[in-house]
């Protein structure tokens, strides 16, 4: 990792789903390799989410989805950022996304989806690869 500030990361779960156990293990993955870590917990509006990651000086938000909303919920944090002028901070999801939603994803502004089974180490990797502190 870059001298100076550590990764500040957002662990976030929008929509109505309330499964947040891989969200959980994702947020403690991230911890043990170093970055800073924000959870904001269960049942988040795209609007709180993009707020609190503005509130928090984040990095990157990391979305969890496992109730088939992510269509909207992504697309929606990703629309949010633009319009506050945050932009610059990345967005990336995760949970249960049908292959086949993860272009349409990714051309509105999602930097990478990761599905279950990705091991937790690929993920850290990523992120130190494409994410740099604001």
């Amino acid at each position: 990792m870059a001298q100076g500030r550590r990764i500040r990361i957002m662990v976030a779960k929008p929509g109505l789903d309330g499964h947040d156990r891989g969200a959980r293990i994702i947020a403690r993955a991230y911890r043990d390799a170093g970055f800073e870590v924000v959870y904001t917990g269960l049942h988040q509006t795209p609007e709180e989410i993009v707020e609190a990651a503005i509130q928090e000086d984040v990095d990157m938000i990391g979305l969890s989805s496992l109730a088939g909303a992510h269509k909207y919920l992504f697309i929606r944090t990703v629309e949010l950022l633009r319009e506050k002028g945050a932009e610059d901070i990345v967005v990336c999801g995760g949970g249960i996304i049908p292959e086949e939603d993860i272009p349409m994803l990714k051309e509105a502004g999602v930097k990478e989806i990761f599905t279950p089974g990705t091991p937790l180490g690929v993920i850290v990797e990523w992120v130190e690869q494409n994410v740099k502190p604001r």
